[in-house]
């Protein structure tokens, strides 16, 4: 019989107090049958990224503890970083790993999401693989205005949560819980303190490109097709 195994990469906003994340860890090893594989700690992000994999009933098992112990131990009020975010768990993928599909991944997806909403009644949004709708498979279109714009975003009827209340959580903030594949992320450092040309960088070497413009490539007119949306202009590196 072929062995179910997913992989788990919850993001935790809290990255300084290693008093607090040491007590994330802990929750997640004190599953059977999970191994945390990861802790990667951030200051300037105040963030910190865990990697656990084992079965998939004991990984959500764990995951929902260590969503549960954020929501305790971090305060969105307080807290400060460079990283986008909306929540104490800001986002928590499930990737299948072995003899299990995505679509099966992406149905445990939904069973953490439900437990977090109904036990822990924080906000939770569903994004890629176990998206409710195409507008909500990408991350950086539900977590748009990050924590501070979620109070007034969640009155929105457009923005009502697959699950948990409807009401902004002020404390621990919403999350995002999905299924997807696996995702390479590594920093660059830039020889310049301006955004813009960190920003011009990004945009041409990502797949999506960047809008095209006439004149000036920041500030000029945006140019559209027909259906009067914005035209692309293809970047570099396909899959970035």
């Amino acid at each position: 019989m072929n062995t179910r195994i997913i992989e788990c990469v919850p993001n935790f906003s809290e990255g300084r107090r290693p008093e607090v994340i040491e007590a994330i860890a802990q929750s997640i090893r004190q599953v059977d049958g999970v191994k945390l594989l990861d802790v990667d700690p951030g200051k300037a992000t105040n963030r910190t990224v865990m990697t656990m994999a084992g079965a998939p009933e004991h990984v959500i098992e764990a995951a929902f503890q260590a969503i549960r112990t954020a929501s305790t131990l971090i305060d969105m009020r307080q807290h400060h970083g460079e990283h986008p975010r909306m929540g104490a768990t800001d986002v928590c993928p499930l990737i299948p790993i072995q003899g299990i599909t995505m679509e099966e991944t992406a149905a445990f997806a939904h069973q953490l999401a439900k437990r977090v909403g109904n036990e822990l009644k924080i906000p939770v949004y569903m994004y890629e693989s176990a998206a409710t709708s195409p507008e909500r498979k990408n991350l950086a279109t539900i977590r748009a205005g990050e924590y501070e714009g979620f109070a007034k975003k969640i009155q929105d009827a457009n923005w009502k949560p697959d699950y948990g209340p409807a009401v902004f959580n002020e404390n621990a903030g919403a999350t995002v819980i999905g299924a997807r594949d696996f995702l390479l992320a590594y920093n660059v450092n830039l020889n310049t303190r301006s955004e813009r040309r960190a920003n011009s960088v990004a945009f041409d070497i990502r797949e999506k490109g960047r809008i095209k413009r006439k004149g000036n490539p920041v500030s000029g007119e945006i140019i559209k097709d027909a259906n009067g949306e914005p035209l692309r202009e293809e970047g570099m590196c396909k899959g970035v």
